[in-house]
């Protein structure tokens, strides 16, 4: 260990079930003030859903949280999750070549994204939220705006 580096310790707080399948990725919210921790959580899973999680802990408990909000619509594995900067809007790739916009107020998609010839692996918000960033096993990278416009397909890379 370096000098000087803080140490970190994992303590197991409980657990989430609600996924019937394994859980493919995972993320948490963006602190929307100064030291305060935000509560924002939301998996995907190889069930094709995404959660939204109500982290309430209990008192004597395994527990953690529960399910608030099941987001059903992709039709194969979701693989990858990324949240909007204000936590409001969640962004999925999916094994069926789709990319999906969900309202996490509603858990109802607003924008569905096709032009992946293959599964998508990984998605991404820029940080101002105005542009997504997808790439898949189509070996492409893709630029869109938030209306599911691709606005740029890289040169796929043949090595």
């Amino acid at each position: 260990m370096v000098d000087n580096q803080p140490q970190y310790e994992c303590v197991k707080m409980g657990v989430l079930q609600g996924h019937s399948d394994w859980i493919t990725s995972i993320v948490a919210g963006h602190s929307q003030k100064e030291n305060e921790d935000s509560n924002v959580l939301i998996s995907g899973s190889r069930d094709k859903t995404l959660i939204k999680w109500n982290l309430q802990p209990e008192e004597n408990q395994d527990i953690y949280g529960y399910p608030q909000l099941a987001m059903t619509g992709h039709g194969h594995f979701v693989t990858d999750v990324s949240l909007s900067n204000d936590n409001q809007f969640a962004l999925s790739g999916s094994w069926d070549k789709t990319l999906r916009l969900w309202d996490l107020k509603t858990g109802r998609t607003t924008r569905r994204f096709t032009g992946h010839t293959k599964e998508v692996f990984t998605v991404a918000f820029s940080p101002d939220n105005r542009q997504i960033l997808s790439s898949g096993a189509d070996r492409e990278i893709k630029l869109w705006n938030t209306l599911a416009d691709c606005k740029y397909t890289s040169e796929k890379n043949n090595h």
